[in-house]
């Protein structure tokens, strides 16, 4: 059972921001003012899963750093829009090309920029420490803060749901 009030099984594409949802909203700088974002294992873990398992997953994020795709990247992912000025745009240009409907795709954000791509999806998915106008407009908010597990949270009850968490020996591998 899923503690997500929404049914889950239409869900065939998977949208995140990354700061502030799969990563904290606090970021360390190095010295030359670059941003060091820090990952969530278990996040990673779920994302690489999804994407074996046929989920479509997008990134869409305002930042601009090649270290973010690097690193979804070796997950598989492939769509990942980095320096999302609007990512309103970019949400319908990949669900044009995966050919979803809004009924079939999460959201998850935790920021203003968030708020009209959020609009314009079926699940709205919030971190536990989102803005109060991203909670506000969210489906579901996760118990989980950005960058600590949000997206092993949806992802998980996603697949659990469809029988795609654990049913293989591809589970328990990366």
């Amino acid at each position: 059972m899923s503690a997500i009030n929404y049914d889950l099984s239409k869900i065939k594409g998977v949208v995140f921001d990354v700061d502030g949802v799969l990563s904290p909203a606090t970021i360390p700088m190095d010295a030359s003012g670059h941003p060091m974002r820090m990952v969530n294992i278990k996040d990673g873990y779920a994302l690489q899963l999804a994407v074996k398992r046929g989920l479509k997953i997008a990134i869409i994020t305002g930042a601009d750093s090649e270290a973010i795709r690097v690193r979804y990247s070796a997950l598989g992912i492939k769509d990942i829009y980095l320096k999302a000025s609007r990512k309103i745009p970019l949400l319908e240009e990949w669900m044009q090309a995966n050919s979803l409907m809004p009924d079939e795709v999460a959201y998850a954000g935790d920021d203003i920029p968030d708020f009209e791509p959020m609009m314009h999806v079926g699940l709205r998915v919030a971190p536990a420490d989102a803005a109060e106008e991203i909670k506000s407009i969210a489906t579901y908010i996760s118990p989980m803060a950005g960058g600590y597990g949000v997206g092993r949270d949806l992802l998980e009850q996603i697949m659990r749901l469809r029988g795609m968490w654990m049913n293989d020996s591809k589970a328990f591998g990366w």
